[in-house]
């Protein structure tokens, strides 16, 4: 690299590069978007770990209401039992009597 032509040739593309490098990282899809989509992710991550203790809530409540039917009977007659004589059916009579 003794000629100067050359190196100044040389520090033309080096500087063109960073220069690229920077507006490239810089853009729509540079580092801002590589942080919007972690966030993203972490946002995902945390409904997903919320559905599944809800899910696993359920199936307990699904397994106790298995499990016992008096338990069973009690939230059939809660939830048929309405101030509303058009939502009652016979079930929710005979439970109540």
């Amino acid at each position: 690299m003794r000629n100067p032509a050359l190196k100044t040739a040389y520090a033309i593309v080096v500087l063109a590069g960073v220069a690229y490098a920077f507006a490239a990282l810089e853009g729509p899809n540079g580092i801002p978007a590589l942080l919007a989509r972690s966030r993203q992710v972490a946002d995902y991550e945390r409904q997903n770990q919320q559905i599944l203790r809800e899910n696993v809530q359920k199936e307990q409540r699904i397994e106790r209401l298995e499990n016992n039917p008096s338990n069973r009977r009690w939230r059939f007659a809660s939830a048929l039992s309405s101030p509303d004589p058009a939502k009652k059916s016979i079930y929710s009579m005979i439970v109540q009597h």
